[in-house]
Formats: C-alpha cells, sequence, structure tokens
C-alpha cells in the first residue's frame, strides 16, 4: 500500500567512504538486496530510495544491483554530481544536488536560481532527478535563500505541465 520505501544508512563521510567499499560490497549489500526483494515480492511497483550522505561514488553500483531505484542525496560537496549523473541516469534516479553546506546557507539568491538552473539544464533530456536539497535546512539558510528555492522551482515545474 505504499509507494516509496526509503532505507539508508550513511556509508559515506564528507570526501571518503565510511567504509571499504568491498566490506560493504561482502557484507552489507546482500542483506540490502534481501530487503528489498522481500518488499517487491509484496508490492512490485513500491519504489525504493536509499539515503547516505557524503561521498557514495564507490557503492553505487552495488546499490543499483541490490535494487536501489532512487539515491538520496547527490551531494555537490562531496561528489561529481555532473559525472554520476551521466554515467548513471540510465540506471538510477537521483534526489538533491542543491548544497546545505555551501549554496543554500552561503550563497545569495541568484546562486541558488544558478545550481537549480544548472541541474534542470543537465537532467532535461533523461530527467530522473529531484532537484532539492541535500539534506535538512538549517537555521544558517537564509529567508531569501529558501524563497529562492522555492520560487525557482515552482517556476520549473509550472514549465513541464
Amino acid at each position: 500500500g505504499v509507494d516509496l520505501i526509503a532505507l539508508g544508512d550513511d556509508i559515506g563521510m564528507q570526501s571518503t567512504p565510511m567504509m571499504d567499499p568491498n566490506l560493504w560490497l561482502r557484507y552489507l549489500q546482500p542483506r540490502l538486496k534481501k530487503v528489498i526483494s522481500a518488499a517487491k515480492e509484496v508490492n512490485p511497483d513500491v519504489i525504493i530510495s536509499y539515503h547516505s550522505c557524503g561521498f557514495v561514488t564507490p557503492f553505487i553500483d552495488g546499490l543499483i544491483e541490490a535494487g536501489i531505484e532512487v539515491l538520496n542525496p547527490l551531494q555537490p560537496e562531496s561528489v561529481n554530481v555532473k559525472e554520476i549523473y551521466n554515467k548513471y541516469s540510465n540506471k538510477i534516479a537521483f534526489w538533491g544536488a542543491i548544497g546545505t553546506q555551501t549554496t543554500m546557507p552561503f550563497g545569495t539568491p541568484e546562486d541558488v536560481n544558478a545550481a537549480i538552473e544548472h541541474i534542470a539544464e543537465m537532467s532535461s533530456e533523461k530527467k530522473g532527478f529531484l532537484i532539492s536539497p541535500t539534506h535538512i535546512i538549517e537555521p544558517e539558510v537564509s529567508w531569501d535563500n529558501l524563497h529562492a528555492y522555492i520560487r525557482k522551482i515552482k517556476e520549473l515545474n509550472r514549465n513541464l505541465v
């Protein structure tokens, strides 16, 4: 009866994996695959999302093999968003890419708009990108930046219909 199941563990730190990717692949990925298989047996249409902050690049192939359909977030402070999108967008959807350590708290409204436009342009042909802040909106984020984000996303959504 659900549309989406959100799973996750932080397996990446800011610029390195949190654990050896080979150990993750050997011990944790098979268990993740079993959980996803069980969910898909009950509801084959359920979307499986996975959350891990940080540098997740070495894990993406294993996440896809396990059955992950949406990866949250692509954190621009930790990964090359464009490179990952270009390599994997035909296999998995992405959620995030607007930096909550950089653009949202320390940028200007123009920077927020530019970041959103960049991801929208990059993903315009293949789609598969939920453009959002990479994590929660911290108190340091100005109202101007928050409103700029909301306005730009609404504008993009209007242009889609």
